[in-house]
Protein backbone atom coordinates (compact mmCIF):
# COMPACT_ATOMS: atom_id res chain seq x y z
CA UNK A 1 0.00 0.00 0.00
CA UNK A 2 1.31 3.42 -0.96
CA UNK A 3 1.71 5.82 2.11
CA UNK A 4 -1.07 8.57 1.83
CA UNK A 5 -3.99 8.93 0.28
CA UNK A 6 -4.59 8.00 -3.15
CA UNK A 7 -5.57 11.19 -5.57
CA UNK A 8 -8.82 10.39 -7.41
CA UNK A 9 -10.04 12.07 -10.25
CA UNK A 10 -13.78 11.81 -11.42
CA UNK A 11 -16.26 13.79 -12.70
CA UNK A 12 -19.80 13.76 -13.89
CA UNK A 13 -18.62 15.93 -16.65
CA UNK A 14 -16.93 13.15 -18.36
CA UNK A 15 -20.07 11.26 -19.47
CA UNK A 16 -21.23 14.04 -21.47
CA UNK A 17 -19.01 13.44 -24.62
CA UNK A 18 -21.45 11.67 -26.12
CA UNK A 19 -21.24 10.24 -29.41
CA UNK A 20 -24.59 9.99 -32.13
CA UNK A 21 -25.11 6.18 -32.39
CA UNK A 22 -22.27 3.51 -31.16
CA UNK A 23 -18.59 4.73 -31.01
CA UNK A 24 -16.02 2.94 -29.05
CA UNK A 25 -15.17 5.93 -27.19
CA UNK A 26 -18.44 5.80 -24.87
CA UNK A 27 -19.48 6.94 -21.78
CA UNK A 28 -20.00 3.42 -20.63
CA UNK A 29 -16.70 2.99 -20.35
CA UNK A 30 -16.69 5.27 -16.97
CA UNK A 31 -18.94 3.50 -15.46
CA UNK A 32 -16.88 0.29 -16.30
CA UNK A 33 -13.68 2.00 -14.37
CA UNK A 34 -15.47 3.59 -11.39
CA UNK A 35 -16.87 -0.38 -10.93
CA UNK A 36 -13.14 -1.39 -10.90
CA UNK A 37 -11.88 1.56 -9.02
CA UNK A 38 -14.56 1.23 -5.80
CA UNK A 39 -13.84 -2.54 -5.62
CA UNK A 40 -10.79 -1.64 -4.57
CA UNK A 41 -9.97 1.57 -3.09
CA UNK A 42 -11.91 2.83 -0.58
CA UNK A 43 -13.51 6.24 0.28
CA UNK A 44 -11.41 6.84 3.07
CA UNK A 45 -8.26 6.56 1.25
CA UNK A 46 -9.02 8.85 -1.14
CA UNK A 47 -7.74 12.69 -2.14
CA UNK A 48 -10.56 13.74 -4.36
CA UNK A 49 -9.16 15.94 -7.07
CA UNK A 50 -11.89 18.80 -8.40
CA UNK A 51 -12.27 18.24 -12.01
CA UNK A 52 -12.10 22.74 -12.29
CA UNK A 53 -11.37 23.68 -16.14
CA UNK A 54 -7.61 24.41 -17.44
CA UNK A 55 -6.37 27.57 -17.50
CA UNK A 56 -5.45 28.94 -20.90
CA UNK A 57 -1.94 28.94 -19.98
CA UNK A 58 -2.03 24.94 -18.98
CA UNK A 59 -3.53 23.89 -22.24
CA UNK A 60 -1.07 26.47 -24.06
CA UNK A 61 1.64 24.39 -22.20
CA UNK A 62 1.30 21.42 -24.06
CA UNK A 63 -0.55 22.65 -27.17
CA UNK A 64 -0.33 25.24 -30.15
CA UNK A 65 -2.22 28.61 -29.27
CA UNK A 66 -3.79 28.41 -33.03
CA UNK A 67 -4.50 24.91 -32.30
CA UNK A 68 -6.35 25.69 -29.49
CA UNK A 69 -8.71 28.40 -31.01
CA UNK A 70 -9.47 26.22 -34.27
CA UNK A 71 -10.54 23.50 -31.76
CA UNK A 72 -12.55 26.09 -29.86
CA UNK A 73 -14.37 27.22 -32.86
CA UNK A 74 -14.81 23.72 -34.18
CA UNK A 75 -16.50 22.87 -30.70
CA UNK A 76 -18.57 25.87 -30.87
CA UNK A 77 -20.63 24.11 -33.58
CA UNK A 78 -22.17 22.00 -30.43
CA UNK A 79 -21.36 17.99 -32.42
CA UNK A 80 -19.62 16.54 -35.03
CA UNK A 81 -16.52 14.87 -36.14
CA UNK A 82 -13.09 16.48 -36.01
CA UNK A 83 -11.85 13.59 -38.13
CA UNK A 84 -12.91 9.99 -39.36
CA UNK A 85 -12.54 8.79 -35.82
CA UNK A 86 -12.77 11.80 -33.66
CA UNK A 87 -16.54 13.23 -32.61
CA UNK A 88 -17.87 16.01 -30.58
CA UNK A 89 -20.74 16.73 -29.12
CA UNK A 90 -22.51 19.38 -26.80
CA UNK A 91 -21.08 18.43 -23.62
CA UNK A 92 -17.83 17.29 -25.10
CA UNK A 93 -15.70 21.12 -24.39
CA UNK A 94 -16.72 21.41 -20.99
CA UNK A 95 -15.88 17.39 -20.89
CA UNK A 96 -12.14 18.22 -22.01
CA UNK A 97 -11.34 21.16 -20.30
CA UNK A 98 -12.10 19.71 -17.02
CA UNK A 99 -10.02 16.60 -17.82
CA UNK A 100 -6.78 18.34 -19.15
CA UNK A 101 -7.61 20.21 -15.78
CA UNK A 102 -7.82 17.45 -13.39
CA UNK A 103 -4.75 15.92 -14.64
CA UNK A 104 -2.47 18.87 -13.91
CA UNK A 105 -4.18 19.11 -10.61
CA UNK A 106 -3.47 15.30 -10.05
CA UNK A 107 0.09 15.99 -10.53
CA UNK A 108 0.26 18.58 -8.79
CA UNK A 109 -0.78 17.16 -5.90
CA UNK A 110 1.96 14.34 -6.10
CA UNK A 111 4.62 16.55 -7.15
CA UNK A 112 3.50 18.70 -3.48
CA UNK A 113 3.52 14.61 -1.98
CA UNK A 114 -0.62 15.13 -0.64
CA UNK A 115 -0.54 11.59 -2.40
CA UNK A 116 1.89 9.17 -3.13
CA UNK A 117 -0.49 7.57 -6.10
CA UNK A 118 -3.51 8.65 -8.26
CA UNK A 119 -6.19 7.62 -11.08
CA UNK A 120 -7.87 9.70 -12.79
CA UNK A 121 -11.02 8.31 -14.91
CA UNK A 122 -10.76 10.82 -17.54
CA UNK A 123 -12.74 10.96 -20.41
CA UNK A 124 -11.91 12.07 -23.30
CA UNK A 125 -8.73 10.48 -23.97
CA UNK A 126 -5.89 12.39 -24.32
CA UNK A 127 -2.67 10.72 -25.73
CA UNK A 128 -3.21 10.80 -29.49
CA UNK A 129 -3.75 14.81 -29.47
CA UNK A 130 -0.33 16.52 -30.76
CA UNK A 131 0.48 19.74 -29.85
CA UNK A 132 -1.27 21.17 -32.97
CA UNK A 133 -4.17 18.41 -34.11
CA UNK A 134 -6.46 16.19 -32.33
CA UNK A 135 -6.98 12.52 -33.28
CA UNK A 136 -7.96 9.05 -32.26
CA UNK A 137 -10.80 10.26 -29.89
CA UNK A 138 -8.43 12.70 -28.49
CA UNK A 139 -9.10 16.52 -28.35
CA UNK A 140 -6.67 17.36 -25.25
CA UNK A 141 -3.48 15.97 -24.57
CA UNK A 142 -4.12 14.74 -20.41
CA UNK A 143 -0.85 13.30 -19.91
CA UNK A 144 0.94 16.32 -21.62
CA UNK A 145 -0.83 18.84 -19.93
CA UNK A 146 -0.17 17.22 -16.51
CA UNK A 147 3.48 16.43 -17.00
CA UNK A 148 3.69 20.47 -18.01
CA UNK A 149 2.26 21.31 -14.50
CA UNK A 150 4.10 18.94 -12.72
CA UNK A 151 7.41 20.51 -13.93
CA UNK A 152 6.13 23.86 -13.01
CA UNK A 153 5.22 22.55 -9.75
CA UNK A 154 8.74 21.75 -9.45
CA UNK A 155 9.43 18.42 -10.50
CA UNK A 156 13.03 18.71 -11.87
CA UNK A 157 12.51 15.56 -14.26
CA UNK A 158 9.03 13.91 -15.16
CA UNK A 159 8.97 10.06 -16.84
CA UNK A 160 5.71 9.48 -18.72
CA UNK A 161 5.31 5.47 -19.30
CA UNK A 162 2.40 4.65 -21.89
CA UNK A 163 1.26 1.00 -21.85
CA UNK A 164 -1.82 1.81 -24.26
CA UNK A 165 -1.74 -0.22 -26.98
CA UNK A 166 -1.47 2.24 -29.44
CA UNK A 167 1.40 4.77 -29.86
CA UNK A 168 1.24 7.95 -27.81
CA UNK A 169 2.28 9.63 -30.56
CA UNK A 170 0.94 12.96 -29.26
CA UNK A 171 3.01 12.50 -25.89
CA UNK A 172 5.90 12.18 -28.01
CA UNK A 173 5.27 15.40 -30.35
CA UNK A 174 4.86 17.41 -27.09
CA UNK A 175 8.29 15.94 -25.23
CA UNK A 176 10.77 14.37 -28.33
CA UNK A 177 12.64 17.19 -27.57
CA UNK A 178 12.49 18.01 -24.20
CA UNK A 179 15.96 16.07 -22.03
CA UNK A 180 13.81 16.79 -18.93
CA UNK A 181 10.73 14.65 -19.59
CA UNK A 182 11.01 10.62 -20.10
CA UNK A 183 8.73 9.10 -22.82
CA UNK A 184 8.46 5.49 -23.15
CA UNK A 185 5.77 3.38 -24.46
CA UNK A 186 4.97 -0.44 -25.12
CA UNK A 187 2.59 -0.69 -27.78
CA UNK A 188 1.42 -2.80 -30.63
CA UNK A 189 3.70 -2.40 -34.17
CA UNK A 190 2.75 -1.96 -36.65
CA UNK A 191 -0.36 -0.23 -35.93
CA UNK A 192 -2.40 2.79 -35.53
CA UNK A 193 -1.33 5.83 -35.30
CA UNK A 194 1.84 4.24 -37.67
CA UNK A 195 4.35 6.00 -35.42
CA UNK A 196 6.55 4.20 -33.11
CA UNK A 197 9.65 3.13 -34.14
CA UNK A 198 11.76 1.23 -31.61
CA UNK A 199 14.31 3.26 -33.59
CA UNK A 200 12.68 6.68 -32.28
CA UNK A 201 14.46 7.90 -29.54
CA UNK A 202 14.24 11.83 -29.31
CA UNK A 203 15.27 14.24 -31.22
CA UNK A 204 18.05 17.68 -30.81
CA UNK A 205 18.30 18.20 -26.93
CA UNK A 206 15.62 15.09 -26.00
CA UNK A 207 18.14 12.71 -27.86
CA UNK A 208 17.85 9.49 -25.56
CA UNK A 209 14.76 10.47 -23.81
CA UNK A 210 11.90 8.61 -25.84
CA UNK A 211 11.66 5.07 -26.14
CA UNK A 212 9.38 2.70 -28.05
CA UNK A 213 9.27 -0.81 -27.51
CA UNK A 214 7.00 -2.08 -30.52
CA UNK A 215 5.69 -5.47 -30.00
CA UNK A 216 3.91 -7.57 -33.05
CA UNK A 217 -0.33 -8.41 -33.02
CA UNK A 218 -0.38 -11.64 -30.50
CA UNK A 219 2.25 -10.53 -27.79
CA UNK A 220 1.19 -11.68 -23.95
CA UNK A 221 2.04 -10.87 -20.68
CA UNK A 222 6.07 -12.35 -21.06
CA UNK A 223 6.31 -9.84 -24.21
CA UNK A 224 5.27 -6.97 -21.61
CA UNK A 225 7.87 -8.44 -18.68
CA UNK A 226 10.27 -8.42 -20.92
CA UNK A 227 10.04 -4.77 -22.05
CA UNK A 228 9.95 -3.22 -18.44
CA UNK A 229 12.34 -5.34 -17.45
CA UNK A 230 14.92 -4.69 -20.03
CA UNK A 231 13.48 -0.69 -21.24
CA UNK A 232 10.98 0.83 -19.35
CA UNK A 233 12.39 0.03 -15.27
CA UNK A 234 16.15 0.29 -16.12
CA UNK A 235 15.31 4.04 -17.96
CA UNK A 236 13.77 4.96 -15.12
CA UNK A 237 16.34 4.35 -12.87
CA UNK A 238 18.75 5.86 -15.37
CA UNK A 239 16.72 9.32 -15.59
CA UNK A 240 15.61 8.90 -11.81
CA UNK A 241 12.28 10.99 -12.07
CA UNK A 242 10.66 13.05 -9.86
CA UNK A 243 6.99 11.95 -10.48
CA UNK A 244 6.18 9.31 -12.60
CA UNK A 245 2.64 9.56 -14.84
CA UNK A 246 1.13 6.71 -17.12
CA UNK A 247 -1.13 6.91 -20.03
CA UNK A 248 -3.13 3.84 -18.72
CA UNK A 249 -4.82 2.65 -21.80
CA UNK A 250 -5.92 -0.85 -21.24
CA UNK A 251 -6.83 -2.04 -24.64
CA UNK A 252 -3.97 -4.71 -25.11
CA UNK A 253 -6.70 -6.82 -22.91
CA UNK A 254 -7.15 -9.93 -24.75
CA UNK A 255 -11.05 -8.72 -25.02
CA UNK A 256 -10.12 -5.83 -26.68
CA UNK A 257 -12.13 -5.26 -30.26
CA UNK A 258 -9.48 -2.77 -31.16
CA UNK A 259 -6.47 -4.37 -30.89
CA UNK A 260 -4.47 -8.23 -30.97
CA UNK A 261 -2.18 -8.10 -28.13
CA UNK A 262 -3.07 -11.22 -25.45
CA UNK A 263 -2.68 -8.98 -21.92
CA UNK A 264 -5.28 -9.96 -18.79
CA UNK A 265 -5.92 -8.30 -15.95
CA UNK A 266 -2.70 -9.53 -13.96
CA UNK A 267 -0.38 -7.92 -16.72
CA UNK A 268 -1.77 -5.03 -15.70
CA UNK A 269 -1.24 -5.32 -12.24
CA UNK A 270 2.34 -6.44 -12.34
CA UNK A 271 3.20 -3.22 -14.37
CA UNK A 272 1.32 -1.23 -11.84
CA UNK A 273 3.02 -3.19 -8.70
CA UNK A 274 6.45 -2.26 -10.70
CA UNK A 275 6.11 1.41 -10.75
CA UNK A 276 4.51 1.44 -7.35
CA UNK A 277 7.44 -0.49 -6.00
CA UNK A 278 10.43 1.23 -7.75
CA UNK A 279 8.58 4.59 -6.41
CA UNK A 280 8.38 3.67 -3.03
CA UNK A 281 12.26 2.97 -2.84
CA UNK A 282 13.18 6.02 -4.80
CA UNK A 283 12.97 9.84 -4.72
CA UNK A 284 9.84 9.62 -7.20
CA UNK A 285 7.28 11.38 -5.57
CA UNK A 286 4.61 9.33 -7.01
CA UNK A 287 2.88 7.29 -9.65
CA UNK A 288 0.17 9.03 -11.45
CA UNK A 289 -2.59 6.66 -13.82
CA UNK A 290 -4.59 8.29 -16.29
CA UNK A 291 -7.10 6.70 -18.08
CA UNK A 292 -6.49 6.15 -21.87
CA UNK A 293 -7.95 3.26 -24.11
CA UNK A 294 -9.91 0.25 -23.04
CA UNK A 295 -12.53 -0.65 -25.40
CA UNK A 296 -14.08 -3.74 -23.66
CA UNK A 297 -16.36 -3.03 -20.93
CA UNK A 298 -15.60 -6.26 -18.64
CA UNK A 299 -12.02 -5.80 -19.31
CA UNK A 300 -11.79 -2.85 -18.25
CA UNK A 301 -13.76 -2.70 -14.99
CA UNK A 302 -11.20 -5.67 -14.42
CA UNK A 303 -8.20 -3.86 -15.28
CA UNK A 304 -9.01 -0.60 -13.39
CA UNK A 305 -9.78 -2.83 -10.22
CA UNK A 306 -6.20 -5.11 -10.45
CA UNK A 307 -4.09 -1.52 -10.77
CA UNK A 308 -6.02 -0.39 -7.93
CA UNK A 309 -5.51 -2.82 -5.72
CA UNK A 310 -1.99 -2.89 -6.42
CA UNK A 311 -1.99 0.71 -5.84
CA UNK A 312 -3.52 -0.48 -1.98
CA UNK A 313 -0.72 -3.33 -2.11
CA UNK A 314 -1.99 -6.29 -3.70
CA UNK A 315 1.68 -6.76 -5.36
CA UNK A 316 1.54 -9.05 -8.66
CA UNK A 317 4.88 -10.06 -9.88
CA UNK A 318 5.92 -9.92 -13.62
CA UNK A 319 5.74 -13.16 -15.14
CA UNK A 320 8.99 -14.96 -15.44
CA UNK A 321 8.30 -16.99 -18.34
CA UNK A 322 10.63 -16.15 -21.07
CA UNK A 323 8.92 -14.42 -24.69
CA UNK A 324 9.62 -16.26 -27.84
CA UNK A 325 12.18 -15.35 -29.91
CA UNK A 326 10.80 -13.01 -32.14
CA UNK A 327 9.55 -10.87 -28.86
CA UNK A 328 12.96 -10.55 -27.96
CA UNK A 329 14.95 -9.51 -31.04
CA UNK A 330 11.60 -6.68 -31.12
CA UNK A 331 13.43 -5.93 -27.75
CA UNK A 332 16.60 -6.10 -28.63
CA UNK A 333 15.63 -3.04 -31.33
CA UNK A 334 14.70 -0.93 -28.75
CA UNK A 335 17.62 -1.77 -26.37
CA UNK A 336 20.49 -0.90 -29.38
CA UNK A 337 18.98 2.05 -29.84
CA UNK A 338 18.96 3.65 -26.42
CA UNK A 339 22.37 2.06 -25.64
CA UNK A 340 24.51 4.96 -26.77
CA UNK A 341 22.44 7.12 -24.75
CA UNK A 342 22.11 4.92 -21.52
CA UNK A 343 25.10 2.84 -21.51
CA UNK A 344 24.26 0.42 -18.84
CA UNK A 345 21.05 -0.30 -20.59
CA UNK A 346 23.84 -2.79 -22.96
Amino acid sequence: MVDGPVAVVDDASFDAHRPRGHHPERPERLSAARAGLDAAIPESRRLPIEATPAAESELAAAHTRDYLRSLEDALARGSGHLDADTYFSPGTRDAAVRAAGAAARMARALVRREARAGMALLRPPGHHATPDRSMGFCLLNNVAVAARAARAAGARRVAIVDWDVHHGNGTQAAFEQDADVLFASVHQWPFYPGTGSPRDVGRGEGLGTTANVALPAGSGPEAYAEAFRRVVLPLLDAFGPDIVLVSAGFDAHARDPLAGQELDAATYAAMATALVRRARRSRTAGVGFLLEGGYDLVALEECVRAVARAIEGDEVELPEDRPPGRIREAVDVTVEALAQHWPRMR
